[in-house]
């Protein structure tokens, strides 16, 4: 090398150096100016953390509403809880009746939606349910000028849409779209059965990865995982979460041949994937049926577990299982989020579960272990039912404290009432079984608290990577379960009309959601004077497809669906008829003793939680150290704090964390929309939203402005419905 390269060469190096940096710097300018929200919960790590920091605690008061899109399909009862995406300045949803709609990011205007029935009429033939099903979120998977792959699931279909036109994508499956039946069971018959998805699938390559949805009565499907080819549909693998003979997990089943009929054990709040890795996270539901495990002895794997898979394979890598033998609907209600905490100085690559009775369980992500001791501790273990056998222990996490109370006491009780209402429900809560934990369920009724709605629910929580926080928000509120004896139920009639045999199904199939009294309870809506919204083809019509939280009871003859609509539209013509029934052939090991009897929310006699406040919290912890950094209530009745009460409300929907210092978060009864310091808990800003805004927020920038944007579809705890997407940013200066 020459004296002249050699002089001119560090110049050079520092010019082309200096350019790199800038573009580097440039880049990341540009990255945050153009921020998006692409995956559910922000990231496939699911941290429901946002990086921006335009918006802060200085001025996040001022936010003013930047622009509203109706996508004018509500109705009385609908809902929306759909965590939106947002890619290339494109917003992408789902409205109340399923249709997924593209808007532009900054303005709002729309630009396509599709509309899902015209194909269902014209594909499915009958065949398949198409019922309401909930859509929590959406995946993407992305491709060359900007048009994008769209999954989002309808009825018991999983769809592949064209994000550019909003038509489906001819080479997925048939016409774009695939059957969630087919290839999931070999074993039994599921096609009288509810199978749909709830939450976004994964996308990890050129896979997409859906878990289920599933009725929760005896006669389930399996809750199996299943990964498909994105571009054809086809399927590339599946993970039985309920084992056969020879694979890991079935010696945990006492009986040899449960697993050709229990049901469930599925992934319904979807997943998480540390992508480096290629490992994919779930947790899952309990395994059918939900109150009286007699006919599935034993710890039941892998129910309420929380499962690492080989993304690629579906291989088995490890598994934890939170609850042995679940008997309360303790459901896993989201995916665990990845985050990385420092113990005693060193770095852990973790996950961190939220439950819904109020445990954080905190593993390593790679290994399995706990960070934390989780102890196996002895439970109340004796059930009054025949053939039920509770395990005698359950594994309990030590250090992080639970974010919500559990087990209940006479103690407990809302002593913010009269005095007269409070005596009346001392001597209602002495009729039912109480006690700490997992007190098993019972016919006289038993006390669960946390209830079956959390602790933490479907929303789950928002992690800063940055301080491993975790924020949780968090419902108290008692339930009882009560369970209904088979064996002294009276015979049906060998000739009845529909009114004596819409009467008996109503009990057998309905009455354990809606009450006895059809008066509902918690978010089992009441069924009083449905006659007024209702003729029986579209009421019958209603059972067979099911309706967001109720299943489809295909398993109702058409006669069985005539003497209910009888029965509850209070047809008299229809209820005089003769009902003839339509015997089906039901399996001998789905004749259970037991069934459920009803599931309520234990109130007072004024409509509030039977015990005392809060009865909604958002709460912050540190995961370095388990302490509990800042704990406040959530939400308002407003007629208690007109008093003086801040009592917390029933909450739904979760929080996002952003980089510039703010908690962002809907869920309330009151249809409040807040933002508070992730700091220290105080409130910074509130507005009244059109509608509640049951859904999780979604943050993201266009051209150097960000927005949050939160879907009000209201529609639960007695709310209105409504159809609005509603999105906030900081005024122009």
């Amino acid at each position: 090398m020459s004296a002249f390269s050699t002089q001119k060469q560090g110049p050079i190096l520092f010019i082309i150096c200096s350019l790199i940096l800038s573009g580097l710097f440039t880049s990341c300018q540009n990255d945050l100016k153009n921020k998006e929200w692409d995956v559910y919960a922000g990231g496939k790590e699911r941290q429901s953390y946002s990086p921006l920091q335009q918006i802060d605690t200085n001025n996040v008061k001022d936010l003013k509403i930047a622009w509203i899109y109706h996508t004018k399909d509500a109705d009385k009862s609908s809902q929306i809880q759909t965590n939106p995406l947002i890619i290339n300045g494109v917003l992408y949803g789902a409205s109340p009746q399923l249709k997924l709609f593209a808007a532009d990011a900054a303005t709002g205007k729309e630009k396509w939606i599709f509309d899902p029935m015209p194909t269902i009429l014209t594909d499915n033939a009958g065949k398949e349910s198409y019922g309401l099903n909930v859509c929590r979120g959406i995946a993407i998977h992305k491709g060359k000028n900007n048009e994008n792959q769209i999954f989002y699931t309808v009825g018991s279909s999983l769809y592949c849409i064209n994000s550019a036109t909003g038509k489906p994508v001819s080479s997925f499956g048939k016409n774009g779209r695939i059957s969630l039946y087919d290839n999931l069971e070999m074993n039994r018959d599921i096609s009288d059965l509810r199978v749909t998805s709830t939450s976004a699938g994964m996308i990890y390559k050129d896979l997409i990865i859906m878990g289920s949805s599933l009725s929760e009565e005896e006669e389930s499907a399996p809750g199996h995982i299943r990964a498909y080819d994105v571009y054809t549909g086809k399927i590339k693998w599946m993970f039985k979460t309920i084992p056969d003979p020879g694979e890991l997990g079935y010696e945990t089943w006492d009986d040899p041949e449960a697993y050709k009929f229990v049901g469930s054990a599925n992934a319904w709040g979807g997943f998480s994937l540390d992508e480096k890795r290629g490992i994919l996270y779930a947790s899952t539901g309990t395994a059918n049926a939900d109150y009286y495990g007699g006919k599935r002895k034993g710890d039941n794997l892998f129910g309420n577990s929380i499962l690492a898979l080989d993304a690629e394979t579906g291989k088995y890598i490890w598994h934890f299982q939170a609850i042995h033998h679940d008997l309360w609907d303790w459901d896993f209600p989201n995916a665990p989020a990845l985050l990385t905490v420092k113990k005693d100085g060193k770095k852990i690559d973790a996950l961190v579960q939220t439950s819904k009775q109020g445990y954080i369980y905190l593993l390593d992500r790679v290994t399995g272990k706990p960070v934390y001791p989780i102890v196996e501790t002895p439970v109340p273990a004796k059930s009054d039912l025949e053939g039920e056998y509770p395990t005698p222990t359950q594994p309990i996490p030590t250090v992080i404290p639970a974010f919500a109370r559990q087990g209940i006491s006479e103690a407990d009780l809302n002593k913010n009432i009269p005095d007269s209402s409070y005596q009346e429900l001392v001597k209602r809560f002495r009729t039912f079984k109480s006690g700490p934990m997992f007190t098993p369920p019972s016919l006289e009724g038993t006390l669960v608290f946390p209830g079956l709605t959390g602790g933490g629910e479907w929303g789950g929580p928002s992690v800063d990577p940055e301080s491993g926080f975790l924020y949780i928000n968090a419902n108290e509120l008692p339930w009882i379960v009560t369970i209904a004896d088979n064996r002294i139920e009276k015979p049906a009639k060998p000739k009845q009309n529909n009114l004596e045999a819409g009467t008996f199904l109503y009990t057998k199939n309905c009455s354990g959601c809606h009450g006895a009294d059809m008066k509902g309870s918690g978010n089992f809506p009441a069924l009083i004077d449905l006659n007024k919204r209702y003729k029986a083809l579209d009421f019958k019509n209603l059972i067979s497809s099911g309706r967001k939280m109720m299943p489809a009871f295909k398993n109702l003859s058409e006669a069985d669906k005539t003497a209910i609509a009888a029965y509850l539209l209070k047809d008299e013509s229809l209820q005089k008829a003769e009902y003839i029934p339509e015997l089906k052939k039901k399996h001998p090991f789905y004749d259970v003793p037991y069934r459920l009897g009803g599931i309520k929310q234990f109130l007072t006699l004024e409509g509030y939680p039977a015990v005392s406040p809060p009865w909604g919290t958002l709460q912050a912890i540190d995961l370095n150290n388990g302490k509990v950094v800042w704990k406040e209530t959530l939400g308002d009745h407003p007629e208690m704090k007109a008093k003086g009460i801040h009592s917390g409300t029933e909450n739904w929907g979760g929080s996002v964390v952003t980089a510039g210092g703010l908690v962002f978060i809907a869920a309330t009864s009151d249809e409040m929309f807040r933002a508070y310091n992730k700091k220290t808990g105080k409130l910074l800003f509130e507005i009244k939203l059109p509608a509640g805004g049951f859904a999780s927020p979604a943050v993201y920038s266009i051209k150097g402005k960000q927005y949050v944007v939160i879907a009000c579809g209201g529609g639960r705890m007695k709310t209105k419905a409504s159809d609005t997407y509603v999105a906030f940013a900081l005024p122009d200066l």
